[in-house]
């Protein structure tokens, strides 16, 4: 009898079919919402059909289950105006709504939901200005310390008195690494301390743009120092791209010219204890430095001192004293201390049972 009665029942559409532009995106995108017909237990799905202001007819775009009442078209044109229908699918049986209201897609200029990301960004821009403007007036404004970058000036200086060269080998990944860049940085730095002491450099290369580049920025910073004519291309070599060939030239070099002074900066891998170690076994002082976190621990137990991952970042401003960078480094500093302060205020509120609203709630 239920079978039969099911048999006879006509259904009934959706009705307040609404479309709307989805906020805060790129464009191309409405949401669809109606309210579910009175016989969604009997549907089997709902199909939304689209019609533009040039379509002569309806064009089927997708459906949702029985139950659901919302569909998002992220096929629309930006700027052409859409109209929607919503058909009630049983079987035979098909109910269309009443067209939705005209409705178009156009992009957002700004995410209302990233504010608090906005004023990050506006605060850290506050104190870039800031500490750049301070630097610019304060040759010594103050850094702290870092004791492998301390160091620079006796690893050269060491080397100079003893008459040996310098080997700095800017790691192993390309220059569109950000550490190898970094690297690049520092290595400019101390190639203008080393034409000032006129000592011999070795820089190793496992690719062949690094090794263009490297060439470069050593033979600028002699030109900087005013001492061009000390420069020598044999100072720049090229090796292998095969990570071990790499690492073995390089333990060649350094067990058959002995550097008293050895520079491990940039990215490295399992290389990395075989270069330290070899270093450490021909009497080099070595600092090294890396963001590979994997390989810090061989470092820091057969280096002397090891940049440990953002300082890595900080050793160009450390040793130029640029005002740009020295600003930059400062306000990142400075922004650290900030969201460490929000993270213990907002944890504390948590221990207590307290909510950020409810605090700034007037009573």
């Amino acid at each position: 009898m239920y079978l039969v009665c099911l048999s006879l029942i006509t259904i009934a559409p959706v009705t307040d079919v609404q479309a709307a532009d989805k906020p805060n995106d790129a464009g191309s995108n409405i949401d669809i919402t109606w309210i579910l017909s009175p016989d969604d237990a009997f549907i089997e799905y709902y199909s939304v059909l689209r019609r533009s202001s040039q379509d002569t007819v309806e064009q089927y775009i997708g459906r949702t289950k029985y139950g659901i009442c919302t569909f998002e078209d992220n096929t629309a044109q930006d700027n052409t105006v859409y109209t929607y229908v919503v058909a009630t699918v049983s079987g035979s049986e098909i109910a269309r709504s009443k067209p939705s209201n005209p409705c178009r897609s156009y992009p957002q200029v700004f995410h209302s939901g990233r504010i608090n990301v906005l004023i990050c960004i506006l605060i850290f821009s506050a104190l870039v200005l800031y500490f750049v403007r301070r630097a610019r007036h304060d040759k010594n404004l103050f850094i702290r310390k870092i004791a492998g970058l301390a160091a620079v000036e006796d690893a050269i200086g060491r080397a100079t008195e003893m008459g040996k060269p310098i080997l700095y080998v800017p790691g192993l990944w390309d220059i569109d690494s950000t550490a190898t860049i970094a690297s690049m940085n520092i290595l400019g730095e101390i190639a203008k301390k080393i034409a000032r002491y006129d000592t011999p450099l070795i820089v190793t290369n496992r690719w062949s743009v690094t090794y263009t580049i490297s060439k470069e920025i050593v033979k600028e910073a002699f030109i900087s120092q005013g001492h061009p004519d000390k420069f020598k291309n044999d100072y720049i070599r090229y090796l292998t791209e095969d990570q071990f060939g790499f690492a073995a030239a390089v333990n060649g070099i350094m067990i058959r010219e002995k550097p008293a002074a050895n520079f491990f900066i940039g990215y490295f891998w399992a290389e990395s204890l075989i270069l330290a170690e070899t270093g450490a076994m021909t009497g080099a002082i070595q600092i090294a430095g890396t963001d590979a976190v994997n390989q810090l621990p061989f470092f820091v137990t057969a280096c002397d001192y090891t940049l440990l991952g953002e300082e890595l970042y900080a050793a160009s401003a450390y040793l130029s004293r640029e005002p740009l960078l020295l600003g930059a480094l400062k306000a990142q500093d400075f922004g650290k201390v900030l969201a460490l302060a929000m993270l213990v205020a907002i944890t504390i509120l948590a221990f207590f049972g307290l909510h950020l609203s409810s605090v700034m709630t007037v009573r």
